[in-house]
């Protein structure tokens, strides 16, 4: 009966010290998500609130409630129509993931599989371009579009997508690549197929969770995207909904506080529900980079 005694406290002494590391974790993690999540509760409940309570005022629950500023959201403002700031926003947005999407798998095959002189230099380059910031290369690239006078146009956003710019997508395909065993390449061969046959019916259906991964991130990147449109555009109908929210604060006059929550929320919903349907695949892309074929 002693021994039994013995034995069952340190056990239970364990479990105790398990359950008290559980519950710290799970405070801890309750704490950390409410840090995070409170500034987008606060922009949705100051959505609601009337722009004379939403500045100084520290209370996060509105004292009244008015749909005013959506209404005043969706009216747009400048003239131009909430709805063509969405629509700028998507032909960005989507434009820079059929971008994405095109250069960089076709660039990744190229590394990946592709045996050519200099090949290994010019992916060293490539992925040093990750380490240069873009604050380095904004005048020489606003020089370069300037003089060829697309200025005021998307073509400077939505170009460098085609061009295989954006070295962190070509890297994620390159890993993709490497870990799908050369023998598909070969039996293709053997079938007749050349570097685009390949490419093409073998590797690019196989790629699907890298290219869903890509597509994610470069459809969020562009939608959140200030400073690219803020450089490039400046007529009111060809801005954004990022640039768009800048319209309502005005250090001049009266600044409309209440529309802007209201709109960016509006401009909040498309990224969560094309985060939603996809996020799975966003799981297995960055699942599937630690398999080896």
């Amino acid at each position: 009966m002693t021994t039994a005694t013995v034995t069952s406290t340190p056990a239970r002494q364990a479990r105790q010290r398990r359950r008290t590391r559980s519950v710290g974790f799970h405070v801890l993690a309750v704490v950390v998500a409410v840090v995070i999540l409170y500034p987008g509760a606060w922009m949705v409940m100051s959505s609601f609130k009337p722009s004379g309570e939403i500045v100084g005022n520290v209370n996060l629950w509105p004292e009244t409630w008015t749909l005013d500023n959506y209404v005043s959201a969706l009216s747009g403002i400048g003239g131009v129509s909430f709805w063509t700031f969405v629509l700028n926003s998507l032909i960005l947005a989507v434009g820079s993931v059929v971008g994405v999407v095109l250069s960089a798998s076709v660039s990744a095959y190229a590394f990946a599989r592709i045996s050519f002189p200099g090949r290994g230099v010019f992916f060293a380059i490539m992925i040093g371009t990750m380490l240069l910031p873009f604050h380095v290369v904004i005048i020489p690239q606003y020089i370069l579009f300037n003089s060829m006078g697309m200025v005021n146009t998307f073509l400077p956003l939505l170009a460098p997508k085609f061009l295989a710019t954006e070295a962190f997508f070509v890297f994620l395909m390159v890993q993709f690549l490497r870990g799908l065993p050369r023998e598909l390449d070969e039996a293709a061969r053997i079938d007749g197929c050349g570097h685009w046959g390949i490419f093409r019916r073998v590797l690019l259906p196989l790629m699907r969770p890298a290219v869903i991964t890509s597509s994610i991130f470069a459809f969020i990147w562009s939608w959140n995207d200030f400073l690219g449109p803020l450089l490039y555009l400046k007529r009111p109908d060809t801005y954004p909904l990022p640039i768009a929210l800048r319209l309502y604060v005005d250090q001049t006059s009266v600044s409309d506080y209440g529309a802007q929550m209201a709109m960016a929320v509006l401009a909040l919903v498309p990224v969560l529900l094309f985060f939603v349907v996809f996020q799975r695949y966003l799981v297995d892309g960055v699942a599937t980079q630690g398999l080896k074929g």
